[in-house]
């Protein structure tokens, strides 16, 4: 298992990205603010338009530093990719796979399921934690046969109709597990684009920065992001990378951010409320957020496939490798990941 390394996050709007040998230097108006050796980081996510030097982004390529250009609310701009990693007959396998209905199937059947479990451990975690909460305990139990029923389903289209049937159900508890006493960060419900209310606005700003990770991830061993087995083929679209995150959400990111309103670390006063209604995080709160994300990477935590110890910033490459090696034949299937 390789060694988990720090992602650099640039918040500030107008910082600009260049290269001074070895070093990935960080530059507002003209002005040097930090600089940081190529080899201490796995990836770049900056929140500026000003982008980064011709310099910079070959530094970052040769090193295997993935580099992604958000805007300042999160939105995905871009992603600059090097060299293919792995072999062809890895990515043609890959390929293969994804045109086989059967088992294209299969595969997003479990990784649904997968998804469904670790909404439930959510819930459940919740009521271990607080005590008793009829409702959110019979949202569980609902999921319980939404997850038995994901492995039956007979197509895509059945599949997709109980995702997002248990989705409904799991998000209309999701506030009940809130518990920071104050009304105006509730939650009624998912709302994407545009997020209306903080909760929704960090749910959606977290979903982006752990799809940067798993496409990285998928990179790494060698397999094409773009072509997944559930969600559409689509262009400019990472649909592996949508698909192998789906079951890692609730675990990572739903709950890390749960963490955040419950412990008082993030507030209304953090949020600006849009013209659209939407919400967007102040740059403060951006930080104090990212800051967060990088320690709860740290976290050990003991994969339930493999058996070892890892960081839980290690999770996205670990699905990956174990998905390289199902297409390679050297798994029966794919091990999703479960909560326990």
């Amino acid at each position: 298992m390789r060694k988990l390394l720090n992602t650099m996050y640039v918040t500030t709007p107008n910082a600009y990205l260049c290269k001074d040998g070895l070093n990935l230097v960080v530059k507002v108006d003209n002005e040097e603010t930090f600089r940081i050796p190529i080899h201490n980081i796995e990836g770049v996510i900056t929140f500026s338009y000003n982008g980064a030097s011709p310099g910079a982004m070959r530094l970052c390529l040769q090193n295997h530093v993935a580099l992604t250009f958000l805007s300042p609310n999160g939105h995905f701009i871009g992603h600059v990719v090097g060299e293919t990693y792995g072999n062809v007959l890895l990515r043609k396998s890959q390929y293969r796979l994804a045109e086989d209905i059967s088992s294209a199937l299969n595969l997003a059947r479990n990784i649904i399921a997968a998804k469904i479990c670790n909404s439930r451990y959510v819930l459940n975690r919740y009521i271990r934690d607080y005590g008793p909460d009829e409702e959110v305990a019979r949202t569980g139990l609902y999921l319980k046969t939404a997850q038995e029923n994901a492995l039956q389903a007979d197509s895509a289209a059945t599949l997709r109709g109980i995702e997002g049937d248990a989705a409904n159900h799991y998000f209309g508890v999701f506030g009940h597990i809130l518990r920071n006493g104050d009304p105006a960060m509730g939650f009624c419900g998912r709302s994407r684009r545009p997020p209306k209310d903080p909760v929704n606005a960090m749910l959606s700003f977290c979903y982006t920065l752990l799809a940067h990770e798993v496409q990285a991830a998928l990179e790494s061993v060698g397999l094409d992001p773009y072509v997944g087995f559930l969600h559409t083929d689509r262009p400019g679209r990472p649909s592996l990378a949508l698909d192998i995150m789906e079951d890692l959400r609730a675990y990572i990111v739903d709950r890390f951010v749960v963490t955040l309103v419950n412990r008082g670390q993030i507030h209304l006063d953090d949020f600006v409320a849009q013209t659209d209604s939407s919400y967007v995080m102040t740059d403060d709160a951006r930080k104090t957020l990212l800051t967060a994300w990088q320690k709860r990477k740290k976290d050990i935590i003991t994969h339930p496939f493999l058996g070892e110890k890892i960081p839980l910033g290690l999770l996205p490459f670990a699905q990956a490798m174990l998905l390289a090696r199902y297409i390679r034949g050297d798994l029966e299937n794919y091990p999703t990941f479960f909560a326990k």
